[in-house]
């Protein structure tokens, strides 16, 4: 690989990456939330949900 070629690709600010590293958390932390929702819906109901006609 030759050290005079440009970078490929986007270069992200370290303002940037700390704004996409932070998006990143927010989306992680609401989709664990979403999944611990349904997972408490789901021990509520109980097995009820599953015993149900097709």
């Amino acid at each position: 690989m030759d050290n005079n070629e440009p970078p490929k690709g986007i270069i992200l600010t370290p303002e940037q990456k700390r704004r996409q590293r932070e998006r990143s958390i927010a989306i992680a932390l609401a989709l664990g939330i979403l999944v611990i929702l349904f997972f408490a819906v789901t021990l509520v109901k109980g097995p009820v949900v599953l015993n149900r006609p097709m």
